[in-house]
């Protein structure tokens, strides 16, 4: 499929905030139009957000059109459905590119319906091939296998999970063009924020540290021994896919390619023999310690520290001397 136009990229924010995955998605969106030698686009909708659009630029955006009405402070996917697809009419795309967020998985399959075109989700990678079509690479079969995704149609649209592109350096003396488009919004789309509470689920994409328990752990009891060292440290636990499959946990808390991709500054794997499909989840963290009674287990390959030994002997010596730590330095701050 030859390029019909330019990539564009939806900047999703949050408050005025723009989330850190639309980021990723223009340093992945740069190379991509670089290669097909179009220019790279974004679009925003809020209210009061000119300055999140100069960022956009700054991170590698060509043009960035801006929806601005006090409608699309709060996300609506009616009105955000409607104005994206009007913008996707007029410019004619030949990617289209989402966050995998809960707002992405949401307006992304509408937008795509309305253009009466195909959208791939959830993916890892993306590419090129020689003529120039998206090759989206996900997980299928529950994982197992990665496939490799071209849609006949367009735009060759995709969802994209978060922590899985890169971000390109922010360059402040970058130029780029803010376009601002007419908003049109309906005063009563039937959607209305009654409430808005925090979820229930672990948030391991944001973690700075987690704790992972692996199938070295014997009963689903044992994840109360993991909760006392990720509360030491100021983390959350994870878990590999097979404790998930077998009830002893909730799947948001899954670290592998069928679950979570995580970039914690410390993973603290416990337990976890270090499957292909776990190491794709978590294989880009700052520090890698492992904890297995297994020498070659292939955790080891990709662990900055490692550890042989019984985890139920391991982990309450861990427990103990970073108390003992964290007291120490709390009766020298009191001095």
């Amino acid at each position: 499929m030859s390029a019909l136009g330019n990539v564009l990229v939806f900047a999703e924010q949050n408050g005025g905030v723009v989330h850190p995955v639309a980021f990723e998605l223009l340093g992945k969106g740069r190379e991509l139009a670089d290669r097909l030698s179009v220019e790279l686009s974004a679009v925003l909708l809020g209210h009061d957000i000119q300055e999140e659009a100069a960022e956009l630029v700054h991170y590698g955006a060509d043009v960035v059109y801006v929806f601005d009405h006090p409608f699309l402070a709060e996300f609506d996917v009616v009105q955000y459905s409607r104005n994206i697809v009007k913008l996707a009419k007029e410019t004619n795309p030949s990617v289209f590119l989402f966050g995998a967020t809960r707002l992405g998985r949401s307006l992304a399959p509408r937008v795509a319906a309305a253009l009466r075109t195909g959208l791939t989700a959830d993916c890892v990678d993306l590419g090129l091939d020689e003529e120039g079509s998206l090759v989206q690479v996900r997980p299928a079969f529950s994982g197992n296998i990665m496939a490799q995704v071209k849609t006949k149609t367009c735009p060759q649209m995709a969802t994209v999970r978060y922590k899985v592109m890169k971000a390109r350096a922010k360059d402040p003396s970058r130029k780029g063009r803010v376009v601002m488009k007419e908003a049109g919004v309906l005063a009563d789309t039937g959607l209305r924020v009654l409430e808005k509470t925090r979820a229930d689920e672990a948030n391991l994409v944001e973690a700075e540290v987690i704790v992972t328990g692996g199938r070295g752990l014997k009963s689903p009891e044992d994840f109360g021994l993991l909760d006392e060292l990720a509360e030491v440290v100021g983390g959350v636990v994870g878990s590999s896919r097979p404790l998930v499959d077998a009830g002893w946990i909730g799947r948001d808390r899954q670290v592998g390619f069928s679950g979570r991709t995580v970039k914690p500054k410390v993973y603290v794997a416990v337990g976890v023999s270090g499957s292909p499909q776990h190491l794709f989840g978590m294989r880009d963290s700052d520090v890698i310690i492992a904890i297995n009674r297994d020498a070659s287990a292939p955790i080891f390959g990709v662990a900055d520290y490692g550890v042989v030994g019984d985890l139920y002997e391991v982990i309450p010596l861990l427990i103990r001397e970073l108390k003992a730590l964290k007291e120490r330095r709390m009766r020298r701050e009191v001095r």
